[in-house]
């Protein structure tokens, strides 16, 4: 074989294959109109040179365009989900240069026929990839179904459900996080008899998203596992109650408990308790919840919230988004499952995590 230069250039390729350079720059990207043996010189030239392309340079010079689309449930400012979607904006941004656009799909989380839509909407775009938030595991079922058949790559965010083999999934081992919430409420009660769960629900019914689910199981095995003998009370919230009905619905359930000392959510919504407590002079009662809001961060700072569990939000969206780009533009693998670290925030220690999340 000639001597040949330190950097290999896709005409070297072209010289020792006996081809043009047109014909390797379609071997090289995948694309027809070459023939067999053609492509067999190519081939085994790339072999013998150990040969990489430019992944990079190539896919800035294809000018191929990326749609993503990515399926939330519905929110309102300043919610956990913005910071999902807030990462998810960014990660498009950082991709700017690939031809990329995302398009948001939204879902009601407490009328699970909702998610129905979203098949449509998701079918109708034909996207590249999808970021999806799972819902109840049946209608998730159906969406990943069609997904598959249409061979769209989909990546789970906040909550997973590994059997549906997702290309990647960012969330907390949900499971995992209850159990530690459990292990922390537990210190703070010491040797209480009694704590209270604080659920939302829609319309009377118990309809929880698929990670408080898990929470739930992981709280629940903590107990039993630990403090079997102490009594788990519960409190459903209707979403649709407005907040003078909420507390109604508290200062019942706390005159007929006037010695509950502890309690959690396994949500964002820790906040609506925390100010009760806080309104109501409830200096006793131990309170923990989920994620760095600032209604939550409020509370926690007031001391009528003891700890908060977060769980880096906007870098679960960000990676969402990289990892799709990254199997779609790059044609990388990427990790399966990836765990965000549960972090636990007192009022010592919020303002670092607080700082972080607002850059």
């Amino acid at each position: 074989m000639d001597k040949l230069p330190e950097r290999i250039r896709i005409k070297d390729i072209a010289r020792l294959a006996e081809v043009s350079v047109g014909t390797v720059d379609r071997v090289l990207h995948g694309r027809p109109g070459v023939s067999k043996s053609s492509k067999g010189r190519v081939e085994e030239i790339l072999k013998e040179l150990n040969y990489h392309p430019n992944v990079y340079a190539s896919a800035l010079a294809s000018n191929k365009k990326y749609l993503l689309a990515y399926i939330l449930p519905e929110h309102k400012e300043g919610s956990y989900w913005c910071d999902i979607e807030k990462g998810i904006k960014s990660g498009s941004e950082a991709f700017n240069d690939f031809h990329l656009s995302i398009s948001p799909i939204y879902y009601d989380p407490y009328t699970p026929t909702t998610f129905d839509t979203c098949i449509q909407e998701v079918l109708a775009l034909n996207p590249d990839g999808v970021v999806i938030s799972p819902t109840l595991p049946e209608k998730t079922f159906s969406l990943v179904g069609e997904l598959n058949k249409a061979e769209i790559p989909f990546v789970f965010v906040d909550s997973n459900i590994a059997e549906l083999n997702p290309l990647a999934f960012f969330g907390q081992n949900s499971v995992q996080s209850g159990y530690f919430a459990g292990s922390m409420l537990m210190l703070l009660a010491q040797q209480a008899n009694q704590v209270v769960i604080f659920r939302h629900i829609h319309n009377g019914k118990n309809r929880l998203m698929n990670q408080q689910q898990n929470r739930e199981k992981g709280f629940r095995e903590y107990m039993s596992k630990y403090h079997p003998h102490c009594q788990i009370l519960e409190v459903d919230v209707d979403v649709k109650l407005n907040s003078q009905e909420v507390e109604a619905l508290l200062n019942t359930f706390f005159s007929e408990h006037p010695d509950i000392k502890c309690g959690l959510t396994l949500n964002s919504q820790v906040g609506v308790f925390g100010e009760y407590i806080e309104k109501h002079n409830l200096n006793n009662f131990h309170l923990l919840g989920y994620d760095l809001l600032e209604r939550n961060i409020k509370c926690l700072k007031n001391g009528s919230v003891r700890f908060l569990i977060a769980q880096q939000p906007v870098m679960q969206g960000y990676n969402c988004i990289d990892s799709l780009c990254r199997y779609l533009i790059f044609k990388k693998e990427v990790k399966q499952f990836n765990y965000m670290p549960i972090d636990l925030l007192t009022a010592d220690n919020v303002d670092f995590y607080q700082e972080v999340r607002e850059q």
